[in-house]
């Protein structure tokens, strides 16, 4: 008797333990899924690119405005960016400026030439629209590790390609959103889509990329990015085209006079 109460005793502790092994496999794996996603994109040490960004309001309108990127990897921290306006006259001359962290809130800077002036943009204001588009502030930064906490979710298949699915839970304040779900290419480890959940944990963007170019013998980047607000029915389009890595850029490159002079 004793003996069969000893073995019902360990299997109702067996049984109890298994929601928590579940739940840490999850959160393990999905961290090492992006870490390795991470690796795969680390190196390229800095690149330049154009590119034009399609906005569609509900009605079908669109808007077209034409853009350069230029970007520098910082070794232990986030990346810098700078994006520079050129068509149509009523943007020329816009640049923004962003300084990515891994651990601490993005610092982001708007010029706009009719002002002459630089803006800060707010650590509360993050998840506000980018330029009148569907992606947020928070959506231009470099989306660093350590921004995010993660889940493995499930396999899936999309478009012929297997992926794995995580979630992501921002660890940042004042992010727009509570959780994002990503789609990871399980050969490539480059993200294929991305599903936003809002502060009320509603449906409200989804992000699919498209026609892959690898770079460099490792870098692979989308040539289109689409974006569809699903609360708003409006979307944006980013088309990317002439890239270029390694070009020699520097930290002088992306201050805050770099703005006012970018050409």
């Amino acid at each position: 008797m004793l003996k069969k109460l000893k073995i019902l005793t360990l299997l109702f502790l067996a049984i109890l333990t298994l929601p928590v092994q579940a739940t840490t496999t999850a959160e393990s794996r999905g961290l090492e899924i992006s870490r390795k996603a991470d690796s795969k994109d680390t190196g390229f040490k800095d690149s330049t690119a154009h590119l034009t960004m399609e906005l569609k309001n509900k009605q079908g309108q669109t808007s077209l405005r034409h853009l350069r990127v230029k970007s520098l990897e910082v070794e232990a921290d986030g990346d810098k960016s700078l994006s520079i306006f050129d068509k149509p006259a009523d943007v020329k001359g816009t640049a923004f400026l962003t300084f990515s962290h891994s651990k601490e809130a993005d610092e982001q800077w708007l010029y706009l030439p009719a002002l002459k002036r630089v803006k800060r943009i707010s650590s509360k204001n993050k998840s506000g629209p980018f330029m009148g588009s569907e992606f947020a502030y928070e959506d231009i930064a470099s989306q660093e590790l350590d921004k995010y906490t993660y889940k493995y979710i499930r396999d899936e298949t999309i478009n012929g390609i297997d992926c794995f699915v995580i979630e992501r839970y921002p660890s940042y304040e004042n992010s727009g959103y509570t959780r994002q779900q990503v789609w990871v290419n399980k050969q490539e480890y480059r993200p294929e889509k991305i599903v936003f959940y809002d502060r009320k944990d509603s449906l409200l963007k989804t992000l699919n990329y498209s026609n892959y170019k690898q770079y460099e013998g490792q870098f692979w980047r989308a040539d289109k990015m689409h974006m569809e607000n699903h609360q708003t029915g409006k979307s944006t389009l980013l088309s990317w085209f002439d890239y270029k890595f390694k070009t020699g850029l520097s930290d002088s490159d992306f201050n805050r006079s770099s703005l006012k002079r970018a050409k």
